[in-house]
């Protein structure tokens, strides 16, 4: 299957001699014998938000798990900080620095909000010019998110999704990461943890952290992101400036049917 992509002409002079914290090339996956991705290409920079838009079943889960070494079989290359990690197991991913939050948040419901962000906890660390990493500490969490100060004691599967969404994200954030792959982070939360969570990854960004994230929700995506690639049936068919696409009526309706 054919690779389609559009890649507008001011998003190829933005990228053009830059170095990326995340390259991704030629990736394709499979789920037993159904190949699910098809040479799908991106790449995120240091302190730069990028959505990966879709409509249901357009491969955007598939990709970031491709990423993180989490799917049963997948090929191609795909470079952290310039290292190939293609070949590299989902726990020598995350301890390099590239941290993930799936959809499904995967808490331990019978661990406390503090035990949940414990056993995240990962070394400090540098970027490669020797300025530090943002020093993630519990403490440092509960001021990012107030509601789980406020409950740092109770059991995860006391908590409502959103606040699961929260502690998931608050989790990968205790392994230090350079970057984070965030798995649909709107979804089915009430708007005023999506307002939170729409904060965090801002903050982040200004942190010089990178963010891959899987959206559906185009104002969220919209608000958040500086670039966004386009997927359908597991394919990069557009990638634009975001608020290029937020503007392509035509992109829109074929793609995200919005």
């Amino acid at each position: 299957m054919n690779n389609a992509v559009t890649v507008t002409t001011t998003a190829k002079a933005k990228e053009s001699g830059t170095e990326f914290l995340l390259d991704v090339q030629q990736l394709n996956a499979w789920y037993g014998a159904a190949q699910i991705l098809f040479d799908v290409a991106l790449n995120v920079r240091r302190g730069e938000v990028v959505a990966l838009m879709g409509r249901n079943g357009a491969g955007k889960s598939t990709t970031l798990k491709s990423i993180a070494a989490l799917v049963p079989r997948r090929e191609g290359v795909i470079r952290f900080h310039g290292e190939d990690i293609s070949q590299k197991a989902s726990h020598q991913i995350a301890q390099r620095g590239l941290g993930f939050v799936p959809e499904d948040r995967r808490i331990f419901t019978e661990l406390t909000v503090l035990e949940n962000l414990e056993v995240g906890r990962q070394a400090p660390r540098q970027w490669p010019d020797g300025s530090p990493v943002q020093h993630w500490t519990p403490e440092r969490l509960f001021q990012l998110f107030p509601n789980l100060g406020e409950m740092p004691d109770r059991p995860g599967g006391a908590m409502s999704g959103g606040e699961q969404q929260m502690l998931s994200v608050a989790r990968t954030l205790m392994g230090q990461p350079y970057l984070v792959l965030l798995d649909e982070p709107s979804e089915g939360v009430a708007p005023i943890i999506v307002e939170q969570m729409a904060r965090a990854i801002q903050e982040l960004k200004q942190q010089g952290v990178g963010i891959l994230l899987s959206e559906q929700n185009l104002p969220f995506a919209q608000f958040v992101a500086d670039r966004a690639y386009v997927l359908e049936k597991g394919q990069i068919v557009h990638h634009a400036p975001m608020h290029e696409l937020a503007q392509d009526t035509q992109v829109r309706r074929q793609y995200l049917g919005v």
